[in-house]
């Protein structure tokens, strides 16, 4: 590769991580294939193959290796949420999913380590999310995730 291509591809990147919506690449080269938007608000309880999954939309999010997730805090009624990990273990969801007081607090990057989107106000994001590796994620809200506000990423 030129030192004029290499340079294009790294502006090109550095365009997309500063546009709202837009991707940069995964660590170690190649493309992210595209960022996933999780919604957080009142959605009615369903039932998925983990169990009842409410607030999150859509309960379950099926996403290819090599993109990005990123959830959004639409609810209207200006209540904080988050999004941690449960667990990448189990399959279907805990009835108490032991959040420590860390899981307000914004941390991680991949879907294979421990993350949380720690608090979002009303109208606000998290950290976008590498999809790293294949299996199935489940989370939850940590001030709602009896309601049940919780949900699943299954990574292909």
């Amino acid at each position: 590769m030129t030192i004029r291509a290499a340079l294009a591809l790294s502006v090109l990147a550095m365009l997309g991580a500063c546009t709202p919506g837009g991707t940069a690449p995964p660590p170690g080269g190649g493309t992210a294939t595209q960022t996933i938007d999780v919604n957080l608000t009142l959605h009615a309880p369903v039932q998925t193959p983990y169990g009842q999954s409410g607030g999150f939309s859509p309960p379950v999010t099926m996403v290819p290796v090599g993109s990005t997730i990123r959830f959004m805090n639409s609810d209207g009624t200006g209540v904080n949420h988050t999004a941690t990990l449960v667990s990448a273990s189990t399959t279907s969801f805990p009835a108490n999913p032991n959040f420590s007081l860390n899981a307000l607090n914004r941390t991680g990057t991949t879907i294979s380590s421990q993350w949380t989107s720690g608090v979002m106000i009303s109208g606000t994001g998290s950290q976008t999310i590498l999809v790293d590796k294949a299996g199935t994620y489940l989370f939850g809200c940590f001030f709602h995730y009896a309601s049940p506000m919780r949900g699943a990423i299954v990574a292909q």
